[in-house]
């Protein structure tokens, strides 16, 4: 067996850099599809919708996206969901005009209600 060359060890490195960094972002695409589903549910908007909502929350908290999804699926476990992002997470929803859920003032009775989902779910997006 042969060693390899200077030049072949660069390139074996830098194809395990980006191995790794494809799997990173495999991991970071399945959270970023589950959060995008949390937002699909509780804000009952489509899934482009969810997409656009989980941007412009990165964008106004200055947090990364794939930092904001986490959050978010995590949030569906403990029901935490940090005050920051749950204002902005109710700001691009409202700016969408996804329906009012029942802690807040809608056009009535007839709109249909956001929050589903286990009680700790709802209450992460809907909030104080």
């Amino acid at each position: 067996m042969t060693m390899p060359t200077d030049g072949e060890a660069d390139r074996i490195l830098q194809l395990e850099e980006e191995v790794q960094q494809l799997k990173e972002a495999v991991v970071s695409h399945a959270v970023v599809d589950q959060a995008i589903g949390v937002v699909v549910v509780l804000g009952r908007v489509s899934p482009d919708q969810g997409w656009t909502v989980l941007r412009e929350v990165s964008q106004h908290t200055n947090v990364k996206l794939r930092d904001i999804a986490g959050t978010i699926v995590a949030s569906g476990r403990t029901g935490v969901l940090p005050p920051r992002i749950r204002t902005e997470l109710r700001k691009a929803l409202d700016r969408l005009g996804a329906p009012a859920g029942p802690d807040t003032t809608g056009p009535g009775p007839a709109a249909p209600a956001r929050p589903v989902g286990p009680p700790c779910v709802r209450s992460a997006v809907a909030g104080p």
